[in-house]
């Protein structure tokens, strides 16, 4: 008895998962991308701005922001039946970089948010990943109201180098972020293949 193609069972697919953080200066959208995109509902952990931190977290041009991670963020996205990533956001805010080291252990490659009205906010960011290499794309943020920019004035801005990949998005919709973590985990996987190739002599 001949089976046709429909009948035949599909063999199951166990999926890669990487580790994706999402980085930035405070109030840039990180919780938010990862909220937008996550298939699961993310972890948070938000706590309300107080009063005693306001000596040392710098609110300049996000004042109507009321509440800031502590710790992290968290979701999950399927880009492919056999490819999974898991996301985790990064506090912004100075005080919290103590966890940064913990939570980029095992990380393939990282998102740095930026925010146009506030670049420089990103640059620790850029630098901390630089520092350890650990390929990054840039994902700038468009907020209503702020200046757009090309892609290429924000590289300059930024002093990328060439390879590093910068995108404008939009971190509440899912279909923007979800071409900015093609974009990282492409970007990442190449710069994996360039370390493996034997150096020339």
């Amino acid at each position: 008895m001949a089976f046709g193609r429909s009948s035949r069972k599909r063999r199951h697919v166990e999926p890669v998962t990487l580790k994706i953080l999402v980085a930035g200066g405070f109030g840039v959208g990180k919780t938010t991308l990862v909220g937008a995109v996550s298939e699961i509902r993310p972890l948070r952990t938000e706590e309300r701005l107080s009063e005693a931190g306001r000596p040392v977290d710098d609110v300049a041009g996000v004042e109507g922001k009321s509440t800031t991670t502590v710790a992290m963020d968290f979701g999950r996205i399927t880009l492919r039946e056999d490819l999974v990533l898991y996301l985790f956001g990064t506090p912004g805010q100075d005080r919290f970089w103590f966890l940064w080291d913990e939570l980029a252990q095992g990380a393939l490659g990282a998102v740095v948010l930026a925010d146009t009205r506030r670049l420089e906010d990103c640059f620790a960011a850029v630098d901390y990943f630089e520092r350890r290499g650990i390929p990054f794309t840039v994902a700038v943020n468009l907020f209503e109201g702020a200046e757009q920019f090309p892609a290429e004035t924000v590289r300059t801005a930024l002093d990328l180098d060439p390879e590093v990949p910068v995108l404008l998005c939009d971190a509440r919709d899912r279909a923007s972020v979800r071409d900015v973590l093609v974009a990282v985990v492409e970007h990442a996987v190449v710069h994996a293949d360039r370390l493996r190739e034997p150096a020339r002599t």
